[in-house]
């Protein structure tokens, strides 16, 4: 059987760690043959880019050619960079996910009007702007395509301390239909996936920066989830390559719950 990815070309931002990494590493294994990361930290993305390649290695097949694109997504016009250089390394995007975001805490009344801006420049602006830049690519070339955007359980409404992200996240749910339907007829599919409570590093320091958990705080918040665990990068970055892939068939705006716990349901 064709691997999923079999000689596409991806972009993912947010990939040079965490869940976007696990994208890029998923990708490549399903025999991408180029794999674009967005990330700020050349570091992390020559550690990334060794492991991007190696995930692509096996299988009786080449390793994919993996690009860094250091870049700071908060900056005005570095999301458009980043598709174009795309462009320009590998002559078009076939699949890109949107895996890159702000997660810091802010309730409703302590949100300062930076802090806002921060989420929705990241979680919103960001997405926005690959997406453009991606489905005029396709569109352009007449080509199908697919898009994924990591949104989040929250969007359903979320703890009191995430209000920028929770509005930020939202934002980005919708935004996923309206572009969906809108160039469903270039055969272009665009979905999203609400993530729930996910064990990455990135994870770590903020319940440890932002809630003073202990060091052993994945224990204990593993142990009172309905599966025993918390969400797991590579679970969900497989999901992820399934619905970038055509085996996900004709799936286009739809936001996937996925998670262990159900909203709107309740013990009592």
């Amino acid at each position: 059987m064709q691997a999923l990815m079999q000689g596409k070309i991806v972009l993912i931002t947010g990939g040079t760690q965490g869940l976007g990494l696990a994208i890029a590493e998923a990708a490549a294994r399903e025999g991408a043959t180029g794999v674009a990361i967005v990330g700020r930290s050349s570091a992390k993305a020559e550690i990334a880019l060794e492991a991007i390649r190696a995930a692509g290695s096996g299988s009786h097949q080449s390793a994919p050619e993996a690009v860094a694109i250091i870049a700071d997504l908060s900056v005005d016009g570095e999301a458009e960079r980043a598709v174009a250089e795309t462009v320009a390394r590998f002559g078009r995007v076939d699949s890109l996910v949107n895996a890159a975001g702000a997660t810091s805490r802010g309730t409703l009344l302590d949100t300062s009007r930076e802090l806002l801006n921060e989420h929705l420049t990241l979680n919103l602006v960001v997405p926005f702007m690959t997406m453009q830049g991606a489905v005029a690519d396709m569109q352009g070339r007449g080509a199908p395509g697919t898009i994924v955007n990591i949104i989040t359980m929250a969007m359903h409404g979320g703890q009191p301390y995430l209000a920028p992200y929770v509005a930020s996240k939202a934002g980005l749910a919708g935004l996923t239909k309206n572009a969906a339907f809108a160039h469903r007829f270039d055969r272009i599919r665009i979905n999203g996936l609400n993530i729930g409570w996910t064990a990455t590093p990135g994870e770590a320091q903020t319940q440890k920066g932002f809630h003073g958990a202990a060091d052993n705080w994945l224990d204990a918040a593993s142990a009172a989830q309905p599966m025993g665990k918390l969400g797991q990068p590579d679970e969900i970055a497989d999901a992820v390559v399934f619905l970038l892939s055509e085996r996900s068939g004709v799936v286009t705006g739809s936001i996937i719950d996925w998670d262990q716990n159900v909203p709107g349901a309740y013990d009592q």
